[in-house]
């Protein structure tokens, strides 16, 4: 079976990697000269990747209920699954950067 994406999500997945890659050549130091702060920036993202989990739980509900295509429910579960090993890498990444501070020298 054919199917075609839903624009709504192809339109918010192109959105959020214009953004990302929009950033990636700048220089801002953030609050100051109008950027947006990193606080503010982890904040959006975790909330994105909140959304994106409750997002596939709502979606495998329904197709408990018989609402939902299967090829719906695969790419919210799939989508879920990339953010979450997303999320754990980056997690992993904090505690090994902090646990690498804590061991320098005073």
């Amino acid at each position: 079976m054919d199917r075609i994406i839903d624009p709504s999500i192809a339109a918010r997945a192109y959105g959020n990697t214009s953004n990302i890659s929009g950033r990636s050549g700048e220089t801002d130091s953030g609050e100051g000269s109008g950027g947006v702060s990193f606080s503010d920036f982890l904040k959006d993202k975790v909330r994105d990747s909140i959304d994106t989990l409750h997002a596939s739980e709502e979606m495998s509900a329904r197709a408990v209920t018989g609402e939902a295509d299967i090829t719906d429910v695969v790419q919210a579960v799939s989508s879920a699954e990339l953010t979450l090993q997303t999320v754990v890498a980056v997690r992993d990444r904090l505690i090994g950067a902090y646990q690498e501070i804590m061991r320098m020298p005073i």
